[in-house]
């Protein structure tokens, strides 16, 4: 069934329409329902229960629009500029990396972890959207938060996102790599980096290829390259009873493990699985943590 170029058209005639059109991308059916409730402003489910709403000329060729961009594989969280990610509406494209749902592990185990500190100094490095700083922030309400990129981009991504969510004056945005623009130590260092291969970025959907940014990616020949790093200073950055966490890709474990050993010997190791039984997460905590004292220093007053 054809969608005529011009004029109006019903909601189902117009899905199926796209639905066709969709054919050998993923998740045809579910993507031409996104992209129309876009257009027209309502839910998936108002789709089915008005089939026969009418589409006004403007409509229907903006969903025409959508579809053409979306047969050239372009990620349907950028076509309609948003991700749902732990409850919170996220602004996302080009920028940023689009937020995952094996992501929410690492938050839910972070929200967890920080409860041990009246008040968590928390560190998301690699912060993109700022999904992980602004659940921490939603979620954890005595939690002090810095989150960095590299990318003034992904910054600008993330502020916004915190200033929609009503947590800009509970996060500090950094711009710079990794641990070095922190302005002292905190007790948990959160991070999803860059983890995969030069080998797995090849295989990679066509959609994450060509759109989401190569950067937040890919980290070198045997995707290990960004926590290799980070490891390597984040003794430096993380109090004397602190913990870090990181996201890593299902068939690093074992190597991640090791690097963590070297970078913190004696301390409390554990690889975490996901929904699947893959290892997901990765959690470092310093062994036998000290007392902190009341004369503790602790970081500057955060400012966003």
């Amino acid at each position: 069934m054809a969608v005529p170029r011009a004029g109006r058209c019903r909601v189902d005639e117009a899905l199926h329409w796209a639905i066709a059109q969709l054919v050998g991308t993923d998740e045809p059916v579910l993507s031409a329902r996104m992209l129309l409730a876009h257009v027209l402003g309502c839910s998936t489910t108002d789709l089915f229960v008005h089939p026969e709403r009418m589409l006004t000329a403007s409509e229907r060729a903006s969903y025409e629009d959508l579809i053409v961009r979306r047969r050239q594989h372009e990620p349907v969280a950028y076509l309609v500029g948003h991700r749902v990610f732990m409850e919170l509406d996220l602004q996302v494209d080009e920028r940023v990396l689009i937020p995952r749902p094996e992501t929410e592990q690492l938050v839910e185990e972070a929200i967890a972890l920080a409860r041990r500190w009246p008040q968590p100094r928390v560190a998301d490095i690699g912060t993109g959207s700022g999904a992980i700083a602004i659940g921490l922030a939603r979620y954890s309400p005595g939690a002090q938060v810095w989150a960095v990129d590299r990318s003034p981009g992904a910054i600008a991504v993330a502020r916004e996102n915190a200033l929609r969510h009503g947590v800009l004056d509970r996060i500090t945005f950094l711009t710079g790599d990794l641990l070095a623009p922190l302005p002292g130590t905190v007790d948990l260092i959160v991070a999803n980096l860059p983890y995969v291969s030069e080998d797995e970025y090849a295989s990679l959907p066509a959609g994450i290829r060509r759109y989401e940014p190569r950067q937040a990616l890919l980290a070198g020949h045997d995707g290990l390259s960004a926590i290799s790093a980070l490891l390597r200073v984040a003794g430096a950055y993380l109090a004397e009873d602190g913990a870090v966490l990181l996201e890593i890709g299902a068939a690093q474990g074992g190597a991640v493990t090791k690097l963590a050993r070297a970078a913190f010997p004696g301390a409390d190791i554990l690889l975490l699985p996901d929904l699947a039984g893959h290892d997901r997460v990765l959690r470092v905590e310093r062994a036998h943590p000290a007392e902190r004292s009341p004369t503790e220093e602790r970081t500057p007053e955060r400012t966003s």
